[in-house]
């Protein structure tokens, strides 16, 4: 099992995201992350897509994903240099003044936003790598036990561009 992305361009109408995702609920795959949005083209919108799976099950969503009728174009990114980020939110709650100062140190560290924050909450937002994310996870679940809420949306991701494209 490893972990893949992909990327689909597909018709930007009703129905489109609920008929992808039926295709992967429908066969059982599981999806670990799914973000859209519209492209410069507003007829179009992305979709990056990761799961995990074995070679044999990923080919098959990909050929299945490439026969459906609103998807234009199929862009594997598993092995291919990506630039791939994750939007999250961390809150921590009940802070004394020791806590605040500390999360204002962990925020410095890993240069994440602390975006808003009262005398006993504090709101981090994180644009990381998934594995970046989840090792400021790893240390405010130590610093700050069984007080933190985490929001992650889903992660985007696009090619890195060769030397010879600069």
């Amino acid at each position: 099992m490893k972990k893949r992305w992909i990327c689909l361009f597909v018709e930007n109408d009703v129905g489109v995201l609920a008929r992808i995702s039926g295709l992967f609920s429908g066969k059982s795959y599981n999806l670990s992350s799914l973000t859209v949005g519209t492209t410069e083209d507003r007829t179009v919108s992305r979709m990056t897509i990761s799961l995990t799976s074995d070679d044999r099950t990923f080919e098959q969503v990909k050929k299945q994903l490439g026969r459906c009728v609103e998807v234009i174009k199929v862009v594997d990114y598993t092995d291919i240099a990506i630039h791939m980020k994750e939007l999250m939110f961390v809150r921590i709650n009940n802070c004394s003044d020791r806590d605040i100062d500390g999360i204002f140190k962990i925020s410095q560290v890993f240069q994440v936003s602390v975006i808003d924050y009262s005398p006993e909450t504090a709101l981090i937002e994180s644009v990381h790598t998934e594995n970046r994310n989840n090792d400021l996870i790893a240390l405010l679940e130590k610093c700050y036990a069984n007080r933190i809420e985490i929001v992650r949306g889903g992660s985007v991701a696009v090619e890195t561009l060769s030397i010879a494209d600069r």
